[in-house]
């Protein structure tokens, strides 16, 4: 019995195991793999950053889906909402779902907790559950304070700050539906032609096909497609607005000529093809956070009564200035919550809430290429038997 015919008589069972094996490693050991973004990815990501730090503009994000596409769009939201808090760009959230509002609120809630002074009524606003979801859509258009009249915790939307500027999709001028269907239609058969807002989707991966005619018309700004869309969007969101320059002072709104500080950095393809890039998206634990000497000066600078801290954890590698904070509680306690902080985020270590997406795509690409495998060996197999059979 040959190789081909041993794989033709295999127990299916060893193949379940195999495929089983193929998923669970990857999502318990995480691997850096390149991840390469998609127009329709960054065009959504580059139309929200567009609004970065103004005070006229807003992105209104639909929670359209219950529990069970979780998987795939809750990466998506989080990645989303991670990028609005980043980068100073007002937010609201609403469902048409009863089962939509405690997603909502889930993931505010788990990407709040990495921004401390983002503020409710403030920052973000959530609208939660609302009904009559035609009615809500056009009214908008005209005010959305009138249309909405409270948000979630019963708030008057006209006394809230973050409505400062706001009024309808003028300023609000970008939705996002997630959902498993094409519930994105909604938007853009009453709200784009009759107001022009601009429509995004996040969709499951099934969904995908039904909506690109729509992208190919510009009906949509741009789509994230399941698990692989929301790791294009993590890596972008770590690439561009997670990124912080290790000399500027973000705990401050101005810099010392009165300009508006926003946090990260605008797109640019130039930097995203960078070979320097890749050391800004491993999703492996990262322990060191490594300078040239102009940039660990700059980044001292800020803390001098810490100066005998961070020379204490020194080394210097290659020229480079490299330090190690593996002992994160020890570091806290010496250097104070805030300069630990801005430390850890030059590390570029990624939360684990951050790669969700991207753990995920890299044990659904080894899956399928394990797949692949048994159906290419499969196929040899059977074929060959078939023609030994002929010959007999």
């Amino acid at each position: 019995m040959n190789f081909f015919e041993k794989i033709q008589a295999l127990d299916r069972r060893y193949i379940y195991i195999v495929v089983a094996l193929a998923i669970i490693i990857p999502l318990m050991i995480p691997y850096n793999s390149d991840n390469v973004t998609t127009p329709p990815t960054e065009n959504i990501y580059q139309m929200i950053d567009s609004f970065s730090g103004r005070e006229d503009r807003a992105v209104l994000l639909s929670f359209y889906h219950d529990a069970s596409t979780m998987p795939e769009l809750y990466p998506m939201e989080v990645a989303i909402l991670r990028h609005c808090f980043e980068r100073k760009i007002k937010v609201f959230t609403l469902t048409w779902f009863p089962s939509g509002a405690p997603i909502i609120d889930y993931a505010i809630n788990s990407v709040k907790e990495e921004f401390r002074d983002i503020k409710p009524g403030v920052d973000y606003c959530n609208f939660g559950y609302k009904p009559q979801a035609f009615a809500m859509i056009i009214g908008m258009g005209d005010n959305i304070a009138n249309t909405m009249n409270t948000d979630a915790e019963g708030r008057k939307l006209e006394n809230l700050p973050i409505m400062n500027g706001i009024s309808n999709y003028n300023e609000m001028n970008l939705v996002v539906e997630f959902s498993g269907s094409s519930a994105g239609m909604t938007w853009i058969m009453y709200a784009r032609p009759k107001f022009g807002l601009n429509v995004g989707v996040g969709v499951t991966a099934v969904m995908a096909a039904d909506l690109y005619p729509y992208l190919q018309t510009g009906q949509l700004v741009g789509m994230l497609t399941g698990l692989k869309g929301a790791s294009e969007y993590e890596k972008l969101v770590d690439v561009f607005a997670a990124y912080r320059e290790p000399g500027i002072d973000y705990l401050h709104n101005n810099d010392a000529e009165g300009n508006k500080i926003i946090p990260g950095r605008p797109f640019s393809r130039d930097v995203l093809l960078d070979e320097s890039t890749k050391k800004l998206i491993n999703i492996t634990t990262q322990t060191k956070a490594t300078f040239t000497p102009e940039e660990y000066s700059q980044f001292v600078a800020k803390y001098p009564d810490k100066l005998e801290v961070f020379e204490s954890i020194k080394t210097v590698v290659d020229g480079n200035v490299v330090l190690d904070v593996e002992n994160k509680a020890k570091l806290q306690k010496e250097l104070g919550l805030i300069p630990f902080e801005d430390l850890e985020r030059m590390t570029r270590d990624i939360k684990y809430k951050f790669k969700v997406a991207r753990i995920g795509m890299n044990a659904q690409s080894v899956a399928h290429i394990m797949i692949i495998l048994f159906i290419l060996l499969g196929n040899i197999g059977y074929f060959i038997q078939k023609a030994k059979a002929g010959k007999n």
